[in-house]
């Protein structure tokens, strides 16, 4: 599903797999749908195996015949609880036969992302309509056949936001590196053990590394462009600034560095401008069309070009925009083709494009 985190797929790639980007906003039965279309190519592809892990009952056999007893095992045969996120729905199903039969007072608790449809099935019996969630590897919109929602006792629904805040938590405090998911099952396990009275033994786990996240919930700015940090809110233009001198985190370039090396930091960073500043004084602006007036012509030293010092190209002449204006005023900074700069006072605090207009609106809409 195209919503996986870049490390993930580039891993994949690395270890010579060829990658079908799906769609994540459709629903199982469209052929766009992750399973639908591995089912597919499974099916035309001569030799190809298809795992089909949400109902291969080896799924669940396997965590019910070494899982189950490596937990018993540790926990010297007490456990109360144990929480879990579904995706596949083995984890939980080979778990809650093995508890059954051998430990009847451990509970099965489900740790489920806002949007998905199974914790509301549990507790209300009611299918519901799907919604979306940023966590990775848990949460459906449907109901997986390996899934055997009948042996959980309690569910939570975790928000996106907890979930990210709980696994940096995680990291912050106890030293380990998790994914987000991690994070899910952390929020539901401790408002699971909150609701106790009495002391309990509690098992979840840490299911996936941070090393495959650290472009989504390790990254402030990813955070904050999906609403997700604990940035403070003003209702004006401080809330769409991404990068910003105050924060350490927006990339600038100086008016005598080369072209060579603005166009190197806008590649690396992925955008398409950069504020030009001199001692910390903001005198220009370049972007990608700045660069390539620059260097384009003859091909005959068409590369010594890229070693002309950005003032030599920057815009100038800039227009500006106060913090504490509406979005309004960004309309005619975008309507001029021109990105707004944005100003405290004296201060220059950052950039704003349109893609980020366009991610604050789709933020205040969910």
């Amino acid at each position: 599903p195209d919503k996986m985190s870049r490390e993930k797929i580039q891993h994949l790639r690395a270890l010579g797999a060829e990658v079908r980007m799906t769609r994540s906003d459709v629903g199982k039965g469209h052929p766009e749908y992750y399973q639908d279309m591995a089912q597919k190519i499974a099916a035309e592809l001569p030799g190809a195996f298809y795992a089909n892990q949400f109902a291969n009952p080896a799924n669940p056999q396997a965590h019910e015949t070494t899982t189950g007893p490596e937990i018993f095992w540790q926990l010297e045969g007490d456990v109360d609880a144990v929480v879990v996120g579904v995706g596949s729905g083995g984890t939980l199903t080979g778990l809650g036969r093995y508890f059954a039969k051998n430990s009847p007072k451990t509970e099965m608790v489900l740790a489920d992302p806002v949007g998905s449809v199974l914790a509301p099935l549990i507790k209300t019996g009611k299918m519901e309509e799907a919604g979306s969630w940023t966590v990775e590897g848990i949460g459906e919109d449907f109901v997986p056949p390996n899934a055997d929602l009948s042996l959980v006792r309690k569910a939570y629904s975790i928000t996106d936001k907890q979930s990210m805040l709980a696994v940096r938590d995680l990291l912050s405090r106890e030293g380990i590196l998790a994914g987000s998911s991690s994070g899910t099952l952390l929020s539901a396990a401790l408002r699971y053990c909150r609701e106790q009275t009495e002391p309990k033994r509690v098992v979840t786990f840490v299911c996936d590394s941070g090393n495959k996240y650290l472009s989504k919930v390790f990254d402030d700015i990813w955070l904050a462009e999906q609403g997700l940090g604990d940035q403070e809110q003003h209702g004006d233009l401080r809330d769409l600034v991404m990068r910003s001198p105050r924060t350490g985190d927006i990339v600038t370039v100086g008016p005598e560095e080369s072209l060579l090396n603005a166009y190197g930091r806008m590649r690396r960073s992925d955008v398409s401008q950069l504020p030009v500043l001199d001692g910390g004084r903001l005198v220009g602006i370049i972007d990608e069309s700045d660069i390539l007036a620059k260097v384009d012509g003859p091909y005959d030293g068409r590369w010594d070009r890229f070693n002309a010092p950005v003032r030599t190209a920057m815009t100038s002449n800039l227009h500006t925009l106060q913090a504490n204006q509406t979005l309004d005023a960004l309309l005619p900074v975008f309507d001029r083709n021109e990105v707004a700069i944005v100003f405290d006072g004296e201060e220059f605090i950052g950039l704003i494009t349109r893609i980020d207009l366009i991610n604050h609106l789709r933020r205040r809409a969910r």
